[in-house]
Parts: structure tokens; sequence; C-alpha cells
């Protein structure tokens, strides 16, 4: 599978969290999602949403101002399965 990019930053709260829902919603399971971000509430509001979608997130990392998740999708848009 490949990874999926987003780049949100400079977005303040809610925005990074909102945008990150909408870019899961195209990715398949066991796909990636790359979310770069600068507001410092990212780091409470991208874990938050990702344990309410049931998805998971491989790493975290701190680069300079920005946040950086990689979350796996776990499962496909739409469905009630989980992966």
């Amino acid at each position: 599978m490949t990874t999926i990019k987003l780049d949100l930053s400079g977005l303040k709260c809610p925005l990074p969290a909102l945008k990150t829902r909408k870019a899961l919603g195209a990715v398949g399971a066991g796909g990636k999602l790359e979310v770069h971000c600068t507001d410092p509430l990212s780091a409470i509001d991208i874990p938050n949403l990702v344990r309410e979608t049931g998805d998971r997130i491989e790493n975290t990392e701190r680069a300079g101002d920005r946040i950086i998740f990689l979350i796996e999708r776990r499962m496909d848009p739409g469905s009630d399965v989980r992966r």
C-alpha cells in the first residue's frame, strides 16, 4: 500500500483533526496516512481522533515545530468491519 502525505502546517485546531478525518475516509484498509501538523494541540487531537476511528498510529515524530503522525487505516471507508 502507498502512503498518502497530508501537510496541515499552519492550520489551527480544529482544522488538523477535521482534515485528517476527511483524508482517512479516502484511505483503504491497510493504507497509511502521514500527517504533518504545526499546531501543538494536534498532539492531543490526532491521537484522540485515531482512537475514535479505530485506526492506529504507527509512529509520532517531532521535527522542529512539526508533529508528524503515521496512521494506519484499519477499516475500509463505509465499512463497519474493523481490520
